[in-house]
């Protein structure tokens, strides 16, 4: 057969469609590599709010600024819910009911119960040392009072025998049971961690892929910043200005979770009172430290890990966080020194 001019035979057909497959899958793989042939930058949407006795705030990057509005009006929504569940001093909120209790056995629900089987856990860990019952403690010291004193000694000495998480059961069905009726418990310690982690959760099932959670000393990212480089979290100077920071640490869907003890604290007669108490003595915990920052998945157990540290002191917090797997930790000492796990990168 005769090849006019700009014919092409069947053959040439199929190695010119071979070649335009070729060229197809590569400029396929270009976009990719630059994020996507005149792909739409993500716009980041952020909302502040008042909630668990702090200024929280939640960054996400979303596909457009009403998208984003609407989703940050539902964790906001969920703040307001958890703090109904976990506060203990709104009178509508079912930790509330469960102090304010008239029988010994109270059905509660799965939050709530997660939270308690977490603070039994680290109560076992560290003999008892991180205990949800001081609340009874906590009110005579008054922390958040304008005008806070120590407490008559005698008045710890009664209180103390209020003091005891051991007298708290966990039945099955979400059952918990009290063996006085008097103990009262304080989910401060464990709350904002265990919130984090379930806002994280919906955001990421409603295909969120960047952003950062912080709720006053609990932060929690969600992948990458926009640019695919990793979120940088402030460790804050303990007892200085907000703005002052020790050093940075990268995050990339991780929780930087800090606690200290200049959070609350007072001075009386040239003596430092903070907020973090000791269950055994009703009076501020002896540590040699001034700050933990503990560096998890989960910021729930940096919350339980950071307060637990802080209580143990350095030698038995760091013996704690090398027994725990995919945690790090970052500790500043109350001479102002600090140390940190092996896994850690300290950036200035």
């Amino acid at each position: 057969m005769r090849q006019v001019a700009g014919d092409l035979s069947e053959e040439d057909h199929l190695l010119m469609n071979k070649k335009q497959i070729y060229i197809l899958i590569c400029l396929t793989a270009v976009c990719l590599l630059m994020g996507g042939c005149g792909q739409k930058k993500k716009d980041m949407v952020s909302k502040k709010g008042f909630f668990f006795d702090t200024m929280i705030s939640v960054s996400i990057y979303c596909d457009s600024k009403e998208q984003g509005e609407k989703l940050l009006d539902e964790v906001f929504a969920m703040c307001g819910g958890y703090e109904n569940t976990f506060s203990r001093t709104k009178e509508e909120s079912e930790l509330y009911r469960l102090n304010h209790r008239t029988e010994n056995e109270v059905s509660v629900s799965d939050d709530l119960y997660a939270l308690l089987a977490c603070a039994k856990e680290y109560y076992d860990k560290t003999d008892g040392r991180f205990d949800i019952s001081v609340a009874p403690l906590s009110d005579i010291w008054d922390f958040k009072s304008e005008n806070p004193k120590v407490p008559d000694a005698g008045q710890i000495k009664k209180v103390l025998e209020k003091v005891d998480y051991s007298l708290v059961h966990l039945e099955p069905d979400n059952t918990v049971r009290f063996d006085e009726q008097d103990t009262m418990l304080d989910l401060g310690a464990l709350a904002k961690g265990y919130i984090a982690d379930r806002l994280k959760e919906y955001l990421v099932s409603q295909g969120i892929e960047s952003g950062f959670i912080n709720l006053g000393g609990n932060v929690l990212t969600i992948g990458e910043k926009e640019d695919g480089s990793p979120w940088e979290i402030g460790i804050q100077k303990p007892f200085a200005e907000r703005n002052e920071i020790v050093s940075y640490v990268d995050s990339v869907g991780t929780s930087v979770v800090s606690s200290g003890i200049y959070e609350r604290y007072f001075e009386a007669d040239g003596e430092l009172y903070y907020h973090v108490l000791d269950p055994k003595t009703g009076y501020p915990v002896e540590t040699d430290l001034a700050q933990v920052t503990v560096l998890s998945d989960s910021s729930l157990e940096g919350d339980a890990l950071s307060t637990s540290c802080l209580i143990l002191g350095y030698e038995k917090g760091r013996k704690m966080i090398e027994d725990s797997s995919g945690v790090e930790a970052v500790f500043v000492m109350k001479d102002g020194t600090v140390e940190k796990t092996g896994g850690v990168e300290l950036k200035e």
